[in-house]
Formats: structure tokens, sequence, C-alpha cells
């Protein structure tokens, strides 16, 4: 008979499997390590063990006869419920008796996972209409793009959903309401739009600058329909592209309020300004359309011109840098001959050229309504050009406004338009800014002043006239013409320029705007000007020296000049970017306030 401190499992039926790996679990981990509980937990675990073995052995000591099984029997009894450990070969043979099945209940378990893993299918994941819908309402976000989030945090939700509530009661409550560059996104429009549904209380709303895109637009959809009151849209700096403006000019059709509509930096090209030319054909609400720094071509060009033959309505036409060239003016004209409502017309930076020039002149010409306002501004017309707009300058009676800013019509192109002047009793405002104009250009436009007492603004900064363009245009304003805006920046006058300004505004009364800046000016001219603001002036409010170099002395000579005068009426001075310390500062400080005290006048210094 095997001995009790060497019992095996086969022997004891009441020892199963699962109760050998209870008790040997805990001593020796998973595969046989040792296990982390203390020394006495553990002999206590092995005594248990070894107790519950010698009970189960009853049925094979029966089988022994007589006093000696039953003593034996005892002893046994007495050796288990001792304090001496298990000896080590019990041990060593327990451990070789138990770490195969271990081992085998181990690989067995791993097996099952893996089995489990690729039988067992997984559960669907929600798809992104069942999380909008489980979701606790929308989450809004300021920043376009992020309402879809889900991991907003509770803060910033609410901080969201009031900004949104905020915008919602601006539109609600003010007849102008200026929303740009609030970054809401296609979701916060979708929010504001219910707004505007039946909205009586707004006029102007601008949604500029808020990263809508041409999903957002359908926001609109039955809300522009039904609003009458909203008058101007703005959606400029929105990068909704073609397919956006094409679903908004959908909804446009039946609008009946707005006259406004402000498409400016949209990422439009051809395929948006045909769909807007099938709107104006339309819409006979639309009043002021502006399309500026997009991307349409002589396609779209063509689009607007054929719109223009059959819309009556349509007041201001705004395309400014766009790349219609040559033969988008040229089909531009052809739409302007038969337009009879037309008076804005603003093609800045089209590169049109010479050729384009004649042709829209032309075009022009030919124009049954009244043109108020034309942009030629920065495209490339030199002095061919200036011909054919100088000849429509002529005979055109209804041009209030002619920008022909940064070309390069020089001195040729000056002498035309001077030419042109003198015969036009309606053109008031006139920009030559930027077109390579010298002082032979500046003497030939400066007669035009002897006579012309309509034009009131005249810009020819950014060209270099010198010191004899100042002067052939100082004596003639001196006494004659009634400009009140002159703007001669960037001229390269000097200070000796500066000198013949200031003798002009001795004598001048309608000169009330007078722009210098970066003339190269100095102290001395800045000290030239300084004894002219001594001298009774009452037209001139508002001076610009800014880039001038203009140091202390300077500074101090126009304080002084401030000081002097009570009866000065410049109330905005112009001293940024130049070159005196806080001392020149101080003495333009104490001017600013002295005349304050005594006369209660306020003059703005800008440093």
């Amino acid at each position: 008979m095997e001995s009790t401190s060497a019992l095996s499992f086969r022997s004891h039926p009441k020892l199963t499997l699962a109760a050998a790996y209870r008790y040997w679990k805990p001593q020796f981990g998973l595969f046989g390590g040792a296990a982390s509980l203390p020394s006495s937990r553990r002999r206590l675990r092995c005594r248990g063990l070894v107790v519950r073995a010698a009970s189960g052995s009853d049925s094979a000591s029966r089988r022994v006869s007589g006093g000696q099984s039953v003593s034996r029997g005892r002893r046994v009894y007495r050796e288990s419920q001792s304090e001496s450990p298990l000896s080590a070969a019990s041990v060593k043979h327990f451990v070789s008796s138990v770490a195969p099945a271990a081992a085998l209940v181990a690989a067995t378990f791993v097996l099952w996972k893996l089995v489990e893993k690729l039988l067992i299918p997984k559960p669907a994941a929600p798809s992104v209409a069942e999380s909008k819908s489980s979701a606790q309402g929308v989450k809004w976000s300021i920043g376009a793009g992020s309402n879809l989030l889900s991991n907003l945090n509770a803060k910033i939700d609410r901080q969201a959903k009031q900004k949104i509530n905020e915008f919602a009661k601006e539109l609600r409550t003010f007849s102008v309401v200026d929303m740009s560059g609030r970054s809401f996104g296609d979701e916060g429009l979708f929010f504001l739009a219910e707004s505007l549904g039946y909205n009586q209380t707004a006029e102007e709303v601008s949604f500029a600058a808020n990263g809508i895109t041409a999903s957002g637009v359908k926001a609109f959809d039955g809300v522009l329909q039904s609003n009458i009151a909203l008058k101007t849209l703005d959606l400029s700096g929105n990068p909704i592209g073609d397919e956006g403006v094409k679903c908004l000019c959908d909804i446009l059709v039946n609008n009946n309020g707005i006259q406004k509509l402000q498409l400016n930096s949209t990422d439009m090209g051809d395929e948006g300004a045909k769909a807007i030319s099938e709107l104006l054909k339309k819409n006979s609400i639309l009043r002021i359309i502006e399309l500026n720094n997009n991307m349409i071509d002589y396609s779209g060009f063509t689009g607007l011109a054929g719109a223009l033959l059959l819309n009556s309505t349509i007041r201001n036409l705004h395309l400014n840098n766009n790349y219609g060239g040559a033969l988008g003016a040229n089909a531009l004209a052809k739409g302007l001959e038969r337009n009879k409502s037309l008076r804005e017309l603003h093609l800045h930076g089209n590169s049109i050229g010479d050729e384009g020039a004649r042709a829209l002149v032309s075009g022009l010409s030919a124009h049954k309504g009244k043109i108020a306002l034309l942009d030629l501004g920065n495209n490339s017309i030199t002095s061919k050009g200036a011909f054919h707009i100088a000849e429509y300058i002529k005979k055109n009676k209804s041009l209030l406004w002619l920008n022909l800013y940064m070309n390069d019509i020089g001195d040729e192109g000056a002498e035309r338009i001077a030419d042109a002047l003198k015969e036009n009793r309606n053109l008031s405002t006139i920009d030559l800014g930027g077109n390579n104009i010298h002082a032979s250009g500046a003497a030939a436009i400066a007669p035009v002043f002897k006579d012309n007492t309509v034009v009131t603004t005249l810009e020819l900064g950014y060209n270099p006239i010198g010191p004899d363009g100042a002067k052939a245009l100082a004596e003639v304003l001196k006494f004659h013409g009634n400009v009140k805006t002159l703007k001669l920046g960037w001229c390269q006058i000097g200070a000796k320029g500066a000198e013949f300004i200031a003798d002009m505004l001795k004598y001048n009364t309608t000169v009330s705007v007078l722009d210098l800046r970066a003339n190269g000016l100095r102290d001395e001219g800045a000290a030239c000007l300084a004894r002219s603001l001594k001298v009774v002036n009452e037209a001139l409010t508002s001076l610009d020296l800014g880039f001038n170099e203009i140091r202390d002395d300077g500074a101090f000579a126009i304080a002084q000049a401030l000081k002097t005068n009570e009866d000065v009426a410049v109330s905005a001075l112009n001293l940024a970017s130049n070159l005196f310390t806080k001392f020149g500062q101080s003495a333009l400080t104490d001017a600013m306030d002295h005349v304050y005290e005594m006369n209660e006048k306020e003059i703005s210094i800008f440093f």
C-alpha cells in the first residue's frame, strides 16, 4: 500500500481534477510557478489537501485487518495534524502529477478562445445614422465642421449652443446683422437659417467667412422663398463653389425680397457664373450682384453678357479680379449694347488690355442706359487704350466716376484724358494713380482745372511727378478748380514739392483732404507745411504725412502751428511711420490737448 505522504490522484476518487486545480493554482500559478501567497498560507492549503486525501483512503484502510491498520490510520491522522511541512518528495511528486493536467487545461482554454473568435460573429458597429439618432440633440460648435463631433465636453457644448442662440437672437432683433467671421460652418447655418424663415426684422445679413460649403447653402431652401424682408445677403468668403452657387440660384428664383447678393471670393467658376446669368434672366428683383475675386473666365463672361440682354433691373455688376481678358470684355460689350438698366460696371483686375478696352468702350457707347461708374483699374491698359477711353469721356454725359488705377497710360495717355476732361462736365472723380505719369503728364492735367469745376477728387498717387509736377498742380489749384480731395502719395515731390503745396494751401479754399504720404518731405517739408497751418485755413480737415522721415524738429514745428492757429480746421493728422522720438510725440500730444482746452476742438493724431 502506498504511503499517505505520496498518495496519487488516481488512488483517491474524491479528489477531482477541478479540486486539484483549485488548490494547486494559488501555489504554483498557471504553469507551476511559485505562488504569491505567504508561506504559512501555502502550508495550510497543503495540509488541507493531505487531510482530504487521507479521509478519502478509508475504504482502502478498511481492507487491512487487525488493530495494526487502525493504529496506522490514527498515526497518519496525527501526523497530518502536526506543524511539520510536507516533505520535498511529496511536493515534487505532487507537481509532477498536477502540471500535465494544468497544461492541458490552459491549452484547452486558449484553443476555446481562438475558436470563439473565429466562429462567433462580432456585433455590428452602429451606423452613423444610428449614432446621430441616439445622440441627445445636436452638439453645436462654433468651429466649422466640428458640430458632428461627439467627444466635445459639456462645457464647450453649452458655450457653443449659447453662441448660436445669441446669433439667432441677433437675427430676430436687428435690421442689420453682421455675422462675418464667426466660423459656425454648415451646421450652424442650418440652425440660424430657421430664424430667417418668417423673419420681418433683418434686412441686411452677412454670413461672410464662416466656413460654409455647398452643403450649407441648402439650409436656405424653403427659407428665402418665404422671406420678403431680407434685402441684402452676403455669403462672401465661403467656399461654396459652383455647386453652392447653383443651389442658391435655384432658391432665389422665387425670392421677392433680396436686391443685393454678394458672392465675392466663393471659389466660383464659369459654371457658377452661368447659373447667375440664368437667375438674372428670371429674377426681376436683384439690383446688385457682386462676384469679385473668383475664377470666372471667358465662358462665364459670355453667360453674363447674355443675361444683360434680357435683364432690365440689374444696376450694379461687380466682376473685379476675375479672368475675363480681352475676349471676356468683348463678350460683355455685346450684352451692354442692348441693356438699359446697368449703372455701375466694375472690371478691376481682369487684364482686358487695350483691345478689351476698345471693345468695351464700343459697347458702352451703344449702351441705352446711363453708366455712372466705370472701374477699369489694373487692366494692363496703355496709352492706346487711354485713347479709346478718352473718346468715350468726351461723348458720355452720365459718367461720374472713372477708375484707371494701376494701368500704364503714361504721359501720353494723361494728355488724352486731360483733353477729354476739358470737354466733359459731369465726371467728378477720376483715379489716375499708378500710371507712370511724370511731370509733363501732371503739367498736361493741371490746366484742366482752370475751367473745370466739376472734378472734386483727383488721385495721382504712385506717379513720379516730382517737384515740378507738384508745382504745376499747385499753381493752378491755388486759385482755380473745385478739387476737394487731392491724393499725391508716393509722388517723389520731396521738400521742394512740399513747399509748393504749402504755398497753395495758404490761398486754396476747397482742398479738405490732402494725401502726401511717402514723399521724402523730412523736417524741411514738414516745417513748410507747418507755416501754412498757422494761416487761417477753414478748408483743410485731413492731412496725411505718413512715411515721410519726419524727425523731432518737424514734429515740433507742426505742434507749434497747431497751438498758434486758434481757428485751425484740421481734425485728422496722420504722422505714422516717421522717425521722431517720444519727445516729438509728446509735443504733438501736448498741442492736441492745448487745442481742445482753448477751443474745445478735437484733433486725432495718429502716430
